[in-house]
This record gives structure tokens, sequence and C-alpha cells, in this order.
């Protein structure tokens, strides 16, 4: 059963296209990940699933209800949770968890079971006012907000921002945990780690969907052979290696370079042994070279350049 239909969504603000023709859909209980970076249009079509915002064209439902004709239903059957924290900072944690129960006529105490193993992190400091909170708890105050009325569906705008690593990893594990309620999320993100946690991925660029699937799906149609190299001077050896024969492509990726290999004939395959001695003739020091698999930021690349 799809929760979420998307047909043909399209929207312009000016002459600036920030949706083309976007269609997907995700199913009951999926945990779906919009990728992209900023400008992508990721937050356009949040704003328009959550009936803040009308599309130029197409058509789009949640759990059966159309986007613009049943606007008010909608809102009562789904959590959204923007990008920036949009909660009263001058009440405490309970004061808005109680706030919005209200909002949708429900109480802590009615889903309290819901909420419970995320607001327990942060009861301790639930007379804290929500403005003094830290960024990690903070976005656990907001996802119990969103989620206090048991929505059917879970929008989650780039929720990861602003937050250190360990928070973003128990905030996806809290995702995680929601499954066994059926609830139906919609994460956005441009962390492209973030996506092998999600159970099928879009990866949006310009307003545009250049590839839907799963992360293993997506990940596997990355058929160039890669390498990670590195050097003492970073800047040159990428600089380098984009003009050496046979490597179409080679860019930054941490503390290495992506190296990506042209198809070429075997006798003219680069091997690890070719590629340290084209660097030694440019006079490179301390190389590392060694296999690497695919991620998605990988993949994303090769796409937004074909």
């Amino acid at each position: 059963m799809n929760t979420i239909q998307i047909q043909n969504i399209t929207k312009s603000y000016g002459k600036v296209e920030a949706l083309r023709n976007i269609s997907f859909d995700v199913t009951q209980g999926e945990i779906f990940g919009l990728i992209g970076p900023d400008g992508a249009g990721k937050t356009t079509l949040f704003r328009i699933l959550a009936t803040l915002l009308l599309p130029d064209g197409g058509s789009a439902s949640v759990s059966g209800l159309d986007c613009v004709q049943d606007y008010k239903k909608i809102r009562r059957v789904i959590g959204y949770m923007p990008g920036r924290f949009s909660l009263y900072q001058d009440l405490t944690v309970e004061e808005n968890l109680e706030f919005f129960a209200a909002v949708f006529g429900t109480s802590i105490q009615e889903n309290y079971e819901l909420v419970a193993p995320i607001y327990t992190q942060i009861e301790p400091f639930k007379n804290r006012r929500a403005g003094a909170l830290s960024g990690g708890m903070k976005q656990k105050l907001a996802l119990c907000c969103a989620l206090i009325h048991k929505p059917e569906v879970l929008f989650l705008d780039e929720p990861g921002t602003g937050v250190d690593p360990v928070s973003r990893q128990e905030f996806w594990e809290m995702l995680a945990s929601l499954r066994k309620h059926g609830i139906t999320m919609l994460v956005s993100t441009p962390n492209m780690d973030e996506a092998e946690l999600c159970d099928r991925v879009a990866l949006l660029q310009k307003g545009e969907i250049m590839a839907i699937d799963t992360p293993k799906g997506i990940t596997a149609g990355f058929k160039s052979p890669l390498y990670a190299v590195r050097s003492d001077d970073m800047y040159q050896l990428i600089k380098d290696l984009r003009g050496m024969e046979g490597v179409p492509d080679c860019y930054a990726f941490g503390e290495y370079a992506h190296l990506k290999q042209a198809q070429l004939s075997d006798n003219l395959k680069l091997s690890e042994s070719s590629i340290k001695q084209f660097l030694h003739a440019k006079n490179h020091q301390n190389i590392e070279i060694k296999p690497a698999q695919a991620t998605i930021e990988d993949c994303f690349i090769e796409l937004m350049k074909d």
C-alpha cells in the first residue's frame, strides 16, 4: 500500500524551477530518503506534501488524501519536523509537548507509549526552556512534538542539520524503532552517509530526480573501478590525476581522492603500480593507493556529471 503518492509535481519561484515533474511513491512503514544538496528542491516538496504550499502542476496524496483538496484532513494525520527548530523557545520542554498535544486534541499520557523511548531521554530537563537545550536535545523534543498525536506519516526535513555525529546516530536509531508502529517516514538530508539508513532513496538535484532505488541498488549501478589515493600534496595530486590517461574523473573524498577509471581494454587498464609510477614521476611523496567501494556520494557525483 502506498502511503504517499506523487505524480508530476512542478513548482517554480519566478524563473527558478524548484521542482520539475517529480514522481514517486512511498509504501506504508517505509523510511524513504530524499538525498540532495541545498537548493535541490527537498524543502519545497515537503511543504507541498504538508499542505503548506500549492504546486504549480501535478498531484500528490498522503494517506489517500489529496494535498490540495483535503489539506485540513492531512494536517491531522501527519507529523512535520522542519529543518529549523520551530518550537516555542520560551516554553519548557513539558509545556511544548503539552501544547502540541492539546492542538491535536490529545494528551501526553494518551500517546506516551509512542514517544516514551525518546521523551525519557529529555524528561530530566522537562522544566528547562526549549531555547536553552543543546542541538541534540532540541532535535529529540521536536520529534516528540511531531509524534505526540500518533501520525500516520512523518515528514523530517534535514533533521540532522546542526547536531553532532553522536546525536545524529541516536536520532536515526529512534526512527528505526518507530517502524513497529507502522509510521511512514519521508526524510530529507544533504548527508550522503544517511542514505544508507533508508529503505529507498531518491537522489535529487536542481529539482529533478536522478535515480530512485535502495541504497545497495544505487551503488550497484556504479560500474567503473575506483581507487582511493593520497599523498602529501592532495591539491596537486588531484590536479595531476585528472590529467592522467584513462582517468575520466578524480575528486576529493575525505582524506583521500577517489579516482575513477575509464572502461578501457585489458592492456590499457590502470593498476595500483601504474598510478604510483605516474605519481612518482610527478614528484609526489608518501603515496597510498587502495581499491575503493563506491558510495552513494560517488554515485551522486557520477549522475550529476552524466
